[in-house]
């Protein structure tokens, strides 16, 4: 893991301590209606903490229901 994307984590994770369920789904909610790719870093770092305090099952079906739901014919980017 490069430098930056430690600040980054560690940026996200103090920016979220001591926050509210609340406050937690707001942020959440507002990064994904904002649709902007810079919020998909700190995205990843909540997932990365549901994921990792999961336990096989809960971690299960997050992977089951994202595949379900990933379009199968999704034009490529570049």
């Amino acid at each position: 893991m490069n430098i930056n994307a430690l600040n980054l984590r560690q940026a996200i994770m103090y920016k979220m301590q001591g926050s509210s369920p609340a406050s937690v789904e707001e942020t959440i909610n507002d990064a994904i209606q904002s649709r902007m790719e810079k919020t998909l870093p700190g995205l990843g770092v909540l997932f990365e903490v549901l994921w990792q305090n999961s336990g096989s099952d809960l971690q299960q079906q997050m992977v089951t229901t994202i595949s379900e739901h990933i379009p199968a014919n999704t034009d490529s980017p570049v």
